[in-house]
């Protein structure tokens, strides 16, 4: 074979061997990328479970703290303990005074009216006898200076007691109620309704809105 010849042949087939050398080493470049991009891919998806991981973590982690804060704000300090106490004590005490002065009030308010219903009842005596004296006088008589004077001292005590509350019982014409009227005697007559004052016998007084003394009456039959 000439030199020739065998020279192309033996360029020929170094090329090829060349270019399938070439061929090789592009595939393997070409495995080797899509290795590291299967890698990458796979620690993308590590660190992405990663990622989730810590959150699911730290969502727990503030849900125990919450849960640790409720605890905390639910257990009271023993210094908020007795201030609630106190304050509870405090209360407790001016309810009780409040209701202390009102009773005292009523209490003292019932004492008065009983001092004074007696006294009216002593000084109710001398009303009677002031009338019975002055309805005594005879009519020229009645212009005398001590039977004037009598008269307006008797005045002047029906005055202050009805200033006091003390005030007499309308009874003449009235139907007879027992809780104000005594019923001593019982008349006949025809203008009025059976059952009626007729007549009144001694006068009867109201202090406020107690009876003092009752009026004594004749009561139409």
């Amino acid at each position: 074979m000439p030199e020739d010849i065998k020279k192309e042949t033996i360029d020929n087939e170094t090329a090829e061997n060349k270019a399938e050398e070439i061929e090789i080493e592009g595939a393997d470049e070409e495995s080797t990328q899509a290795a590291e991009e299967a890698k990458d891919t796979d620690m993308n998806e590590t660190e992405s479970d990663d990622d989730a991981s810590a959150d699911v973590d730290a969502k727990a982690d503030e849900k125990s703290d919450e849960k640790k804060g409720l605890f905390k704000k639910k257990k009271k300090d023993k210094k908020d303990e007795q201030i609630e106490e106190l304050n509870d004590r405090l209360k407790r005490q001016m309810a009780e005074f409040e209701n202390f002065r009102k009773r005292s009030e009523k209490e003292k308010s019932q004492m008065f009216d009983m001092g004074a219903k007696t006294i009216v009842e002593k000084i109710l005596p001398v009303i009677d006898n002031f009338e019975r004296g002055l309805a005594a006088v005879p009519d020229d008589k009645k212009d005398d200076p001590f039977i004037t004077g009598m008269d307006k001292v008797y005045k002047q005590m029906l005055t202050e007691l009805d200033a006091a509350g003390v005030k007499p019982i309308e009874c003449v014409g009235q139907e007879f109620d027992p809780d104000f009227h005594n019923a001593v005697m019982q008349v006949e007559n025809d203008e009025l309704e059976s059952g009626t004052v007729a007549q009144e016998l001694q006068k009867g007084y109201m202090y406020k809105d107690s009876v003092v003394r009752h009026s004594m009456v004749s009561v139409v039959q």
